[in-house]
């Protein structure tokens, strides 16, 4: 798909569509909040739902025959973020179908309101089967480089089909050439090639996280950061292998991996590029699936099905690294560093019971096999901790306690340093992705208390979400700054929603590429 900026206004455009992002009219002092600040005056001036801007007004004489009125008027159009309305212009027009998009209220417009009005643009294009298709939209906050890299992100994550393993494709994207009109390529092409260098990277986490077990597995995340590296002069890879771990003391990692007849890959890559200013570590859960062990996922509603996506935190931080590899930030060092396993059930699976230790001498009571993600991330961070970073951030499908509490479509973050959760928290804003600042209570610590060893892997389904995070906690000793992101709900999505279709959705691919970029600057 070819996207580019114009300089062509949507009064001289000619191709198969046109759409229009507009802001809702102010509401009618009736509808304040204070009926004593209604004057009779603004009263009848008031605007009873949606009207024209004069420069609509013109386009839609001029060019739409007035079929944005019609639009308008039949389709009870408002405005509002989110709300649309389209139709057929007619014969022997410059443009054939029209759709307007609501942007909201002005003041409460975000940079992602601009990414979904171009996703529902491009959705509609597809499902119109448009091949030409213009975007008359406002720029957020006078910014160019921001309007345009949001609409990009917007039109390619929709726009995004995995359709790998179908055997015939039924209706395949005849979108081929978009067109942002009234913007200054000068400043717009940069931003629309930064966007296509991000987005690159959130599709490879979403194909990670749909592809079934028996296509990704250990081995292929071991090739996937391989591949990475060998593309980018500034990134190196290390692969350790079950002996290099054994070496490391890592106990608790090869405890998780020990069932399976896949070996377990211990992925290492390193970004550097020029005197670093800053150091960090990006960690990854990489359960490439997740039977449960022999505390077995079994029964409706167990989701073993979907046990394919346990690595979304891998996939994201693998995702992040290939959108880094081609937008080069310079003056940082960023580690990404995932322990790639199968948890599976077999003579050789570790038992309900039994004690594992992990690189950092700490012993860990598995009393539940079921909960293996933190016992790989438990080596992960020590790895990661040992090398020097100011700060450490995690992913991981770790809960669905975290999924009961935040839903599908917001992550759980746990940090134990406020300037580094705001950084996070900053990050995710700008991305469109939302996060939700959880507590690190430390008296419920209590509840992993073991007679036998240092703690246990689990306690009680009460506060599930953050006992997992104080149980991560205890493997961070030198970093100052830590966080973990419980994202077990936004990683997959089984409907369309946005600018995500129904699969993986490469969730926090572009929250980390922006703290990275932060870091950077």
């Amino acid at each position: 798909m070819n996207i580019i900026a114009s300089l062509t206004n949507s009064l001289t455009w000619k191709g198969d569509a046109l759409a229009i992002a507009v802001f809702a009219n102010p509401k009618s002092p009736k509808d304040a909040a204070s009926p004593e600040i209604a004057s009779e005056t603004a009263s009848e001036t008031a605007t009873k739902g949606f009207e024209l801007s004069d420069a609509l007004k013109k386009l839609d004489m001029q060019v739409l025959g007035c079929t944005i009125s019609d639009l308008v008027t039949e389709g009870e159009f408002t405005g509002d973020r989110g709300a649309s309305v389209s139709g057929r212009v007619g014969i022997d027009f410059a443009v054939r179908k029209v759709i307007l998009i609501g942007l909201g209220e002005p003041a409460k417009a975000s940079a992602d309101d601009w990414r979904r009005a171009a996703a529902i643009a491009a959705k509609w294009a597809h499902r119109e089967k448009i091949k030409s298709l213009a975007l008359a939209f406002p720029n957020y906050n006078q910014d160019v480089a921001v309007t345009s890299q949001a609409i990009v992100e917007g039109i390619l994550l929709a726009t995004h089909q995995d359709k790998r393993f179908k055997s015939k494709d039924k209706q395949p994207l005849l979108l081929t050439q978009v067109e942002i009109l009234e913007t200054d390529p000068n400043l717009a092409t940069p931003a629309i090639a930064k966007a296509k260098q991000i987005i690159d990277g959130v599709i490879l986490a979403r194909e990670l996280v749909s592809a079934p077990a028996n296509v990704v597995t250990p081995i292929t995340l071991a090739d996937t950061a391989q591949a990475i590296a060998a593309e980018s002069e500034y990134f190196t890879a290390k692969i350790l292998e079950k002996a290099d771990c054994e070496a490391l003391g890592m106990g608790a990692f090869l405890g998780v991996a020990q069932a399976s007849e896949l070996p377990p890959k211990f992925i290492h890559l390193t970004y550097s590029h020029g005197i670093p200013k800053h150091k960090l570590a990006i960690v990854g859960k990489g359960l490439t699936f997740d039977s449960g062990g022999l505390n077995l996922k079994t029964g409706a509603g167990s989701s073993i099905e979907l046990m394919k996506t346990d690595m979304g935190g891998s996939a994201a931080a693998l995702g992040a690294a290939k959108a880094i590899a081609h937008l080069q930030p310079k003056d940082i060092e960023v580690h990404f560093i995932v322990a790639a396993c199968e948890n599976m059930v077999s003579g050789r699976a570790m038992h309900p019971g039994d004690i594992l230790t992990a690189s950092n001498g700490k012993t860990i009571e598995v009393n539940n096999t079921d909960a293996e993600g933190r016992l790989t991330l438990a080596d992960a961070l020590v790895y990661a901790d040992k090398l020097g970073v100011e700060a450490i951030v995690d992913l991981a499908t770790l809960t669905g306690a975290c999924v009961v509490a935040l839903g599908e479509d917001i992550g759980g973050m746990w940090a134990n340093d406020d300037a580094w959760a705001e950084a996070i928290s900053e990050a995710a804003k700008n991305s469109g992705e939302k996060f939700w600042r959880m507590p690190l209570e430390k008296p419920y610590f209590d509840q992993l208390k073991s007679v036998v060893a240092d703690f246990k892997n689990t306690g009680s389904r009460a506060g599930g979400a953050i006992t997992g995070a104080l149980f991560l906690q205890q493997f961070i000793d030198k970093t100052p700054a830590w966080a973990h992101l419980d994202v077990a709900g936004p990683v997959w999505s089984d409907r369309e929603s946005g600018y995500n279709n129904a699969g993986g959705t490469g969730f926090a691919v572009r929250t980390l590429v922006n703290l990275i970029s932060a870091y950077s600057a």
